[in-house]
């Protein structure tokens, strides 16, 4: 069902580019680009594992559908998943590894329809159009990638420009080969961009997903270059959740937009997003699970619906529980983050040395030093209920990332335990608590 989508999509926009690889300056037209699907090795493995972000990627992925193989992508230095002599269930054309936000990583199953569900509830809601190429610097082996690019390249005849680097230099040089472009990324990478002075003025659809987009970042980016970030929300299991359409920087930093075309989004007595739709997976593979099935994944993250928009309320296990009660981390993070000499930060709880008292909340602030930790907390009982403040206050030169642009608060966690513990070169601001 795939590759015959393809070929009449390759047939009806022959002549037309499909893809082009900046770096090398290789270019294919949709005629072009079914032809180069056409050779290759024999297939052995019964499942692909396209990886890296170049046509080679793509080529993949065509002749593992001509050839009725399985897709599983990988992103960059990823490992296979074990899967030789695990029988997959009749009808799955694809598997996705999950982000392990929550966990290990599993394998999502997904069958042919429920991608292109996935493509045509993406390209319809967010507008995307032919003569608006996609810019990719994204990863092309992660969900985002993989569903905003590759499918309405391969499934919808949205061209694909590969710039090769989310470099601010890059970006500018790719972009100028297009006269208008559709540029999806990540909050660090759009933040970089932005503090470069490096986003093209013939952006004309902008995209960000994969962490939560900034309000500051928002509205600088639209106060100076009247260009809206719109801002995106999915998950491996289910493709688009959410998206923001308006044409103006969003009132609350919590609000994802409006569900998709074809998308039902619900919240589910223990507060969590459920999301129904034909575009929600099959399965977990190998192991099924039952969150995910019947056309239903009811996901960890808190959300509710006001007015028809779907805000987002923090992950369920990331509460902090301090004596008995608890608040989302987000709460506190979005206080702090409207603090002037605040670039970045994460809240998490750690264990107490009152055992009574459950866990301590801890601020990790990017940017200041551990001088401003009074001053911060005397910012934050402004905003917050005393108990909500945190104790613990720890300086970091910078939050990186991890490689799909998100700000893990386990990792952070983790890495302040085994600071507070002596085990990392990275130090825990001290004597820095307070309350």
């Amino acid at each position: 069902m795939l590759y015959d989508r393809w070929c009449r999509i390759a047939r009806a926009h022959s002549s037309r580019l499909a893809l082009f690889e900046v770096v090398g300056e290789r270019r294919w037209t949709f005629a072009e680009l079914f032809a180069a699907a056409q050779g290759g090795p024999e297939p052995g493995d019964p499942i692909a594992f396209p990886q890296g972000i170049s046509a080679d990627f793509i080529i993949s992925v065509l002749r593992a559908w001509r050839s009725s193989r399985v897709v599983c992508p990988l992103e960059s230095g990823q490992r296979r998943p074990e899967t030789a002599g695990i029988a997959l269930p009749a009808g799955i054309v694809h598997l996705k590894m999950t982000s392990a936000t929550t966990g290990t990583a599993r394998l999502v199953a997904f069958t042919s329809s429920q991608l292109m569900a996935d493509a045509e509830n993406i390209v319809q809601s967010m507008g995307l159009r032919p003569d608006w190429p996609n810019l990719g610097v994204i990863s092309l082996g992660h969900s985002y990638g993989f569903s905003n690019l590759v499918l309405p390249l391969l499934l919808q005849g949205i061209p694909l420009i590969l710039v090769g680097s989310g470099l601010p230099e890059a970006l500018r040089s790719a972009a100028q080969t297009q006269k208008s472009i559709t540029l999806a990324a990540v909050p660090a990478l759009w933040q970089t961009w932005h503090d470069a002075g490096a986003i093209p003025t013939n952006v004309r659809l902008a995209i960000s997903a994969g962490a939560p987009l900034s309000l500051v970042l928002e509205r600088s980016v639209f106060a100076g270059q009247g260009l809206k970030i719109h801002n995106f929300y999915g998950s491996s299991e289910c493709g688009g959740i959410a998206y923001d359409a308006s044409e103006v920087p969003r009132g609350e930093s919590s609000c994802a937009g409006s569900p998709l075309q074809n998308v039902r989004v619900s919240v589910a007595e223990d507060g969590c997003i459920e999301v129904r739709g034909s575009a929600v997976a099959e399965m977990y593979w190998p192991e099924p699970a039952l969150e995910l099935g019947s056309g239903v994944f009811h996901t960890n993250d808190l959300g509710q619906m006001c007015n028809g928009l779907l805000h987002l309320r923090g992950r369920s296990g990331d509460q902090i529980n301090v004596a008995g009660r608890k608040v989302l981390p987000e709460t506190i993070e979005t206080v702090l983050a409207n603090h002037p000499q605040v670039r970045a930060c994460l809240a998490f709880g750690v264990p107490s040395n009152d055992t009574q008292r459950g866990e301590t909340i801890v601020a990790c602030v990017a940017g200041g030093s551990a001088e401003m930790s009074e001053s911060l907390r005397q910012f934050a009982l402004t905003n917050l209920p005393a108990w909500q403040v945190p104790r613990e206050w720890w300086f970091v030169e910078t939050l990186e990332a991890n490689g799909r642009g998100k700000l893990s608060r386990a990792e952070w966690r983790r890495r302040y335990l085994e600071a507070a513990r002596g085990d990392s070169p990275l130090k825990v601001n001290s004597p820095r608590s307070t309350g």
